[in-house]
C-alpha cells in the first residue's frame, strides 16, 4: 500500500512540475507501481494475504460471540477475570 501511495505522490509531482523530481524520468516515477505488484505477488504466493484474512475473521467472530453473550448477561470472561475459554473451573475446597 505504501508503494502505490509514493507513486501517487511522484505522479503528482512530476505533473505539478515541482522540485527536481519533474524531470525524472517516467520509469522513476512508476516504479514504485511496479513494486507494489511484485509485492502483492509474493505476499500471495506464500499465504501471508490468506493467513491475515484468517485472523482477521477469527477475531470477528470472537468479539462477535463476546458481545452476544454480554449481551445475554453471561460475560463471565470480561475484565479482569478473563480466561481462555474452556479451562477448567478453578478447584475449590469442599465445606
Amino acid at each position: 500500500m505504501w508503494f502505490v501511495a509514493i507513486g501517487c505522490v511522484l505522479i503528482a509531482i512530476k505533473l505539478a512540475g515541482v522540485t527536481a523530481i519533474a524531470v525524472w524520468s517516467w520509469w522513476w516515477i512508476l516504479s514504485p507501481f511496479a513494486a507494489a505488484a511484485v509485492w502483492w505477488v509474493i505476499a500471495d504466493a506464500t499465504g501471508d494475504t490468506q493467513r491475515r484474512a484468517m485472523e482477521r475473521e477469527r477475531k470477528r467472530v470472537e468479539d462477535r460471540r463476546e458481545r452476544h453473550l454480554a449481551a445475554m448477561g453471561l460475560d463471565i470472561f470480561s475484565g479482569k477475570n478473563r480466561k481462555r475459554r474452556g479451562s477448567p473451573p478453578p478447584n475449590r475446597k469442599a465445606p
